[in-house]
């Protein structure tokens, strides 16, 4: 299998195991290659896209036997939509391999010493477990094997649904989305009915014209509802007869916006949703702390696994009443919020400023008047004087995004050298390069990963790290 060579095709291949990111992997001469699509125990061909000295990637071609592990997957749209893209395999299967990816990186990438890593939190629920949706009307249909040669289905077709895998400009129409409690896909068509029955021009976003764009849903565990209609311009009549019907056909729906988004991109952080009905928010619950979440706010997607894994946090971080807690990247201050009535003080700090006011709506909403919030740069802001005023911290609870921290971070961590340091992770690959980083003065005590996201790749992963003598 020499580098130059082309349209090589492997015949008969046993997927071995699951590597990262949800790819699987076969070893051929010696040769590792990655192939998507494929569960260990599988026999293929593969067809190599890239082939370089010591590993390969490539597609499956054809499958020669199936593996016994695998299981038929519950939803009809499984491998077109992009979404849920582990539906094959068992779900006890998807926790060993993601249990073995937070150990393998932890150990290739972090190289430092570690405890023993205690067993994977599943979900209890591993459908319908998302609180929030986001569905796309588009007037570019992608169209299935089956779909090609039927006259009555055209690619310009206005469909609801998601984006297909890979393609950024045709959606597949969904039936059936099984990863959101109803109204869900009640709601989503209902709206796309109103749409084909008043002929209206659903999105094009090659054109970047269209009146029907985005739904937004957020169904939380207290039965509140919300929606918000993101359409390409205002029509004030338009927009109230859909409202309308929308609020008689769903009358659970406890909020309703709609938000003008004229943009190239789909991003509403810095647009400006307008309340049809309701409160414009609705109000989510991890123990019995209250949440404000608006239409841009962030809160955890899967709001029975994030209350685990904000328990898990609250566990690391050991608090006994008397500590100033630091919650780095604190978002909407959902993590101090948790941990604070175990701590004497919350010091959060997020370079967004529109979820420090969420974060401080929500420590006022929950009665807590020990907690601060800041808006800026960790790096700008923990500054003596700043010490000096706040308190230096007793525990770092750190919770970064899929890039993991800045090395400046990392490095005014070192600096503070708070006793704890509570590490929060949604990709345990950067967190491992972090750790690695952090180990020149902290030793990492606690590994516990948690399955926020059934049937996806995605793991979240909290580390416990101790100031070291």
């Amino acid at each position: 299998m020499r580098k130059k060579n082309k349209n090589i095709v492997l015949s008969k291949v046993l997927i071995e195991d699951y590597a990262a990111e949800g790819k699987s992997l076969a070893r051929v001469d010696g040769k590792v290659i990655f192939i998507e699509n494929a569960i260990p125990g599988d026999v293929v061909d593969i067809k190599l896209s890239k082939n370089k000295k010591d590993w390969a990637e490539g597609f499956i071609t054809a499958f020669h036997s199936y593996s016994p592990d695998r299981v038929e997957p519950f939803c009809s749209h499984f491998g077109v939509c992009g979404g849920c893209r582990w539906q094959m395999l068992p779900y006890p299967q998807q926790l060993k391999y993601k249990q073995k990816q937070v150990e393998d990186v932890l150990e290739r990438i972090g190289k430092v010493q570690l405890p023993p890593i205690a067993p994977i939190l599943g979900a209890e629920d591993s459908k319908y477990y998302r609180n929030k949706m986001e569905y796309t009307f588009s007037s570019r249909r992608f169209l299935l094997p089956g779909e090609l040669h039927n006259p009555d289905i055209t690619s310009q077709q206005n469909v609801a649904g998601f984006h297909a895998k890979g393609l950024f400009d045709k959606v597949v129409d969904i039936d059936t989305c099984y990863l959101q409690e109803e109204p869900t896909n009640g709601l989503r068509k209902a709206v796309r009915d109103f749409g084909l029955t008043h002929d209206l021009p659903f999105y094009d976003i090659k054109a970047h014209q269209g009146w029907l764009r985005n739904l937004q849903l957020r169904i939380c565990t207290t039965g509140e509802v919300m929606a918000n209609l993101v359409i390409g311009y205002e029509d004030g009549e338009l927009t109230r007869q859909l409202a309308d019907q929308l609020l008689q056909q769903f009358p659970d729906l406890t909020t309703l916006l709609y938000t003008v988004n004229a943009k190239w991109n789909d991003s509403i952080s810095d647009l400006s949703p307008q309340v049809l009905h309701g409160k414009g928010y609705v109000i989510e619950k991890l123990e019995d702390f209250q949440f404000k979440i608006g239409p841009k706010s962030f809160f955890q997607t899967n709001t029975r696994q994030g209350e685990r894994l904000y328990q898990v946090t609250r566990e690391f971080a050991e608090l006994t009443g008397k500590e100033t807690v630091y919650d780095l990247y604190c978002g909407t201050g959902s993590i101090g919020i948790f941990v604070s009535r175990q701590a004497a003080r919350i010091v959060g700090v997020e370079v967004i400023a529109e979820a420090i006011d969420d974060a401080r709506e929500n420590a006022t909403l929950n009665g807590i008047g020990h907690a601060s919030f800041f808006a800026g740069d960790v790096v700008d802001i923990c500054q003596d004087s700043f010490f000096a005023a706040n308190g230096r911290p007793d525990v770092i609870i750190t919770d970064p995004p899929r890039a993991g921290m800045h090395e400046g971070l990392v490095n005014k961590i070192l600096e503070i050298a708070a006793p704890t340091v509570v590490y929060v992770s949604c990709n345990p690959a950067t967190q491992a390069r972090d750790l690695r980083l952090l180990d020149a003065k902290y030793a990492v005590t606690r590994v516990q990963p948690v399955d926020m996201f059934p049937h996806t790749h995605h793991i979240e992963n909290i580390v416990q790290l101790k100031l070291r003598g």
